[in-house]
């Protein structure tokens, strides 16, 4: 299921390239704070799937609400 779930926020992933840097600029909108700067495409990619990995691991062992991603949602609820 995780995997599941990187892999669809990654499709909702938004590049742009900022010429006066030379470099691509990558976000996942409802991901605050989860970006990534790299020379290419590809490298802006890698970089922004690591950053989402550990954004969601932080926010796991934290217990932080997680957006909800095509239908997929990793937040723990407690069962009473």
């Amino acid at each position: 299921m995780l995997t599941q779930y990187i892999q669809a926020a990654m499709r909702h992933a938004h590049y742009e390239m900022w010429p006066e840097e030379n470099a691509f600029v990558g976000t996942i909108p409802g991901f605050q704070g989860v970006w990534s700067k790299a020379q290419t495409l590809e490298e802006c990619r890698e970089e922004l799937q690591e950053v989402l990995e550990d954004w969601l691991l932080v926010g796991v062992r934290h217990g932080h609400a997680l957006p909800v991603v095509d239908e997929i949602d990793l937040n723990v609820r407690d069962v009473a």
